[in-house]
């Protein structure tokens, strides 16, 4: 009887293991799967932003560089846009 029951702690023993040692390495995998996937999001995420965009032509611009007005009254410079 010592015997058997010494068999069966043992065998529950190893069944224990294993679980913990399956359990282990499938967290490990799923882990490092996460890990690969967002350092590829990261990689490939600068190649999918896009190009700014001008939001004004280029006669705006100058027209705007012709109102903007800079000069100093002695305590600073002033620029007024």
């Amino acid at each position: 009887m010592q015997n058997i029951r010494a068999l069966f702690l043992g065998l529950i023993g190893i069944a224990a293991i294993g679980t913990l040692v399956v359990l282990t390495a499938s967290l490990t995998i799923a882990f490092a799967g996460m890990l690969a996937v967002f350092t590829a999001v990261k990689a490939l995420s600068p190649r999918l932003k896009p190009v700014p965009v001008r939001a004004r032509s280029k006669g705006a611009q100058q027209d705007r560089k012709q109102d903007m007005r800079v000069w100093n009254d002695g305590r600073g410079t002033i620029i007024d846009l």
